[in-house]
C-alpha cells in the first residue's frame, strides 16, 4: 500500500491489485458508516482507491494522520454482499462475438453461454456517467481492446476489455469488443440514483429470451 496526498484534503491509495483497491473500498465505507472516518467521497478504481473531503477531529492535520494509520490497518477480505444480484438482460448479437470465440477457442454461441454463466461485480465506475468496470470473467483469456476504436459505438452496447466487462451507457467512441446489446438504462439523471450501477454491486447478464 502506497499513500500519497493529494492536495490539502484528499488522499490516494494506491494498491497491488484490484481486489486490495476492492477490499479496501468496501472497508472505508463501512468506516465511514460507522463514524469511524469523515470523508466526502470515496472513489475505487482499478488499483487504487481517491479519498476527498477528509475531515474529522483532527482538523486540518486529518490527511496526514489517516495517511499514517493506513498502512497499520487490517484489511479484511472483500465481504459477500447481501443485497440481490442485478440481472441485465442482454441480446448476444454483437460484431465482435467471432473474434471473442476466436481468442476463447470456443464456437460463437458459446460466448453468451459463458459470459452470462458469470456473476460480475462492479468494481469501479468511470469513464463516463454509469459506466461500471465489471470483474468475475474467470476461465478464459483476456480479451484485448480492438486495435482501432470505433468512433461511435451505440448506447446499451455490452463490451469486453481486459478482465472487464462493461456496458456502454450512451453513444460514445469506444475500443471494446462488443457482444451484445442490452435494453437497460444504465444512467438517468430522474433517478435515485441515477447510475443502475455501483461499486460493489453483483450483476448477471441473462440472455434475453431464455
Amino acid at each position: 500500500m502506497k499513500v500519497l496526498p493529494m492536495g490539502e484534503r484528499a488522499l490516494l491509495v494506491e494498491l497491488a491489485d484490484g481486489e486490495s483497491a476492492a477490499a479496501l473500498h468496501a472497508e472505508l465505507v463501512r468506516r465511514r458508516a460507522a463514524g469511524d472516518l469523515v470523508v466526502r467521497e470515496i472513489v475505487p478504481a482499478a488499483r487504487t482507491v481517491l479519498l476527498d473531503g477528509l475531515d474529522g477531529p483532527d482538523g486540518p492535520d486529518a490527511p496526514l494522520r489517516l495517511a499514517a494509520r493506513l498502512p497499520t490497518w487490517e484489511i479484511p477480505p472483500l465481504p459477500a454482499r447481501a443485497d440481490d444480484v442485478l440481472e441485465i438482460p442482454v441480446r448476444y448479437e454483437g460484431p465482435d462475438l467471432a473474434d471473442v470465440a476466436a481468442l476463447w477457442g470456443v464456437p460463437v454461441r458459446d460466448v453468451a453461454r459463458i459470459h452470462s454463466a458469470a456473476e460480475f461485480r462492479v468494481a469501479f465506475c468511470g469513464f463516463a456517467p454509469g459506466f461500471g468496470y465489471l470483474t468475475g470473467l474467470g476461465g478464459v483469456p483476456d480479451v484485448p481492446r480492438r486495435a482501432t476504436p470505433r468512433t461511435a459505438v451505440p448506447a446499451g452496447s455490452v463490451g469486453l476489455a481486459g478482465p472487464y466487462t462493461g456496458v456502454y451507457p450512451r453513444s460514445s467512441p469506444g475500443g471494446w469488443q462488443l457482444i451484445g446489446t442490452t435494453d437497460a438504462v444504465l444512467w438517468d439523471h430522474a433517478r435515485v440514483p441515477a447510475a443502475l450501477l455501483s461499486p460493489g454491486a453483483r450483476v448477471r447478464f441473462v440472455p434475453e429470451g431464455r
